[in-house]
């Protein structure tokens, strides 16, 4: 089974987010949305009320599961059983950190 992690702090999730979940979900046999929960940031929501709101957003994707996390990424997605990590990027500054994030992970 192929099980990709989606993280993100979805505060609150956009389109953007949600056009990226679809994708997701359609090549990897589940897809785990992971919450991030960062004490060290005041978000918008609650982590919870962001697990509902993607939740509602995604019930039709049956092989979407959101959880929250805290710590590290990559011991998330350990947890989860995945191997991939999915990262939506904008920009080219976006491929920068998120490629020396892939180099530290």
């Amino acid at each position: 089974m192929r099980i990709a992690v989606y993280p993100g702090s979805f505060d609150p999730i956009t389109n953007g987010h949600l056009d990226i979940i679809e994708r997701a979900s359609r090549v990897y046999d589940k897809l785990v949305v992971g919450v991030l929960s960062n004490a060290s940031k005041t978000p918008l929501f609650s982590a919870e009320k962001r697990v509902e709101m993607i939740r509602l957003v995604t019930k039709h994707l049956d092989n979407v599961e959101v959880d929250t996390f805290t710590g590290l990424l990559v011991d998330f997605a350990a947890s989860k059983n995945a191997t991939v990590i999915v990262k939506g990027l904008r920009t080219v500054a976006d491929f920068e950190y998120e490629f020396q994030m892939a180099l530290l992970n």
